[in-house]
């Protein structure tokens, strides 16, 4: 099994689907250290154990040796969230998403 495919079998594992994999697949071929970035929305003070498949695939091209990027943006918790829902969530204070993103 090639480097790719043990690359690809690493980060399938888990996973429904991967979306446009021949693009990861020719990326990761390229042999150039990929740069992967999460955003993380900060309007409740803990992250959830939903965070996880995120976060483990986020480890994962860590230990491949690709950089990772954990962000954390507060535009959407200071102005409420309405994606997905009928209801728009409360926006928070500055205050708050600090808060938050520290926990």
């Amino acid at each position: 099994m090639s480097e790719v495919d043990q690359a690809l079998a690493l980060l399938s594992r888990g996973t429904h689907e991967i979306l446009v994999e021949d693009e990861l697949r020719k990326k990761l071929a390229s042999g150039r250290k990929l740069r992967i970035k999460a955003g993380f929305d900060p309007t409740a003070p803990d992250l959830h154990r939903g965070h996880s498949v995120l976060l483990t695939k986020m480890r994962q091209f860590q230990d491949l040796g690709h950089t990772v990027i954990f962000l954390i943006g507060d535009f959407t918790g200071r102005i409420g969230d309405p994606t997905g829902k009928n209801v728009t969530r409360k926006p928070l204070t500055e205050a708050d998403v600090k808060a938050n993103a520290e926990t």
